[in-house]
């Protein structure tokens, strides 16, 4: 089975390519005449709320070889007259298993797909996104209740995907790990872009965490630099094993940062007069030297020569920090003009650069230009 942890679209209302796009890719890979061999348990109508009260590949009418269950995510969220969303779409289709609704956000009863293969028992508990501040209450109030399987308990092994703020971004900002039951063995925690796929023990908890990140990079940070992967989570029992394999058609993103005051080659150049030449020709090695290290990296891990033929633009980001030494001044070119100069060599061509000034004291806030 495949399992989604959420926003499977970037949009509640994803254009018609993006909706063609998704239903080919799940027709092409996920239909087949190869029989599904996970023994669903649970009652449809408990977990799924949908046009249909069963599993997509016990109908009748289609042929599902590997089956998808996804929670939706915060871009992917129910919205308008019926409250549907995407998922809903793909699940009337027979596409997908859209489970872990939440249509009430102050009282969460959070029922699993209970999955049986063979002598392993798997519990799939799923809880969709809700907004952070909303979810620590009712969490807090313990307005959120699990539901065990009515048997045998101790032989099931239990699964939750989650879509929330992982790190405590503000005080009730986020969901706290130990919000979650103890009786879980593994989450899977959406939302957060890093790919930390490496499970992470609680020992508080006494459950995992595995956070696979965004398949591509969505915005210019250092989290989103590092490495993407996928894993296939195999259960056996009451153990599971973890084999990640890395995304190698991710466009290659490469980031680095540094300040002028500090680099040797710019150090100095804050007491040259009209120094923008000088600084934006350093800058400009730099890039390039970027440039050259996604093409590296992406040459690396390749393994079709096809690939190695087509490396598509990298994404570069240079962050600057040009606070200058006392009785110095560092003159800048205007960062979409610099980022211009790589067209056809990078993918974002008005923001490949970004300027900034140290916090003064007493601020909270940095200063871009």
């Amino acid at each position: 089975m495949v399992l989604l942890a959420g926003d499977l679209f970037h949009d509640n209302k994803p254009s018609r390519k993006a909706m063609y796009q998704v239903m080919r890719s799940l027709r092409m890979n996920c239909l087949g005449e190869k029989p599904c061999e996970l023994e669903f348990l649970s009652d449809a109508n408990d977990v799924f709320d949908g046009a249909f009260n069963h599993v997509n590949y016990e109908d009748p009418d289609i042929n599902v070889a590997i089956p998808v269950f996804s929670i939706h995510g915060n871009h992917d969220d129910p919205t308008g007259d019926g409250n549907y969303c995407s998922l809903d779409l793909l699940q009337t289709s027979g596409l997908l298993n859209y489970y872990g609704r939440t249509p009430e956000a102050d009282r969460l009863e959070i029922k699993p797909v209970l999955l049986q293969k063979g002598q392993t028992k798997l519990a799939l508990y799923g809880m969709s996104n809700v907004r952070d501040e909303r979810l620590y209450h009712t969490f807090r109030d313990h307005n959120v209740k699990f539901f065990k399987p009515g048997v045998q308990q101790k032989d099931w092994f239990n699964i939750m995907a989650v879509h929330q703020n992982h790190h405590a971004y503000s005080e009730t900002g986020y969901l706290p790990e130990n919000f979650l039951p103890d009786f879980l063995d593994l989450v899977i925690w959406g939302h957060e872009h890093e790919c930390l796929i490496d499970p992470t023990f609680n020992p508080s908890t006494t459950f995992a965490v595995m956070q696979p990140g965004s398949s591509v990079a969505t915005s210019l940070v250092p989290g989103e630099a590092v490495p993407k992967h996928v894993a296939v989570v195999s259960v056996t029992g009451r153990e599971y094993k973890v084999e990640k394999h890395r995304l190698k058609s991710v466009r290659p993103f490469v980031t680095r940062e540094i300040s002028l005051a500090n680099e040797k080659k710019t150090k100095a150049l804050a007491m040259v007069k009209d120094n923008k030449t000088k600084v934006t020709n350093e800058l400009i090695k730099i890039v390039e030297e970027l440039i050259d290290e996604a093409k590296a990296e992406w040459v690396s891990i390749q393994d079709d020569e096809e690939a190695l033929e087509d490396i598509p633009l990298p994404l570069i980001r240079l962050r600057v920090e040009y606070t200058p030494p006392e009785g110095g001044k560092y003159e800048l070119e205007n960062p979409q003009r610099f980022s211009n100069r790589f067209v056809g060599r990078v993918a974002n061509v008005t923001d490949a650069i970004q300027y900034y000034r140290k916090k003064a004291a007493g601020t909270s806030k940095s200063y871009l230009v």
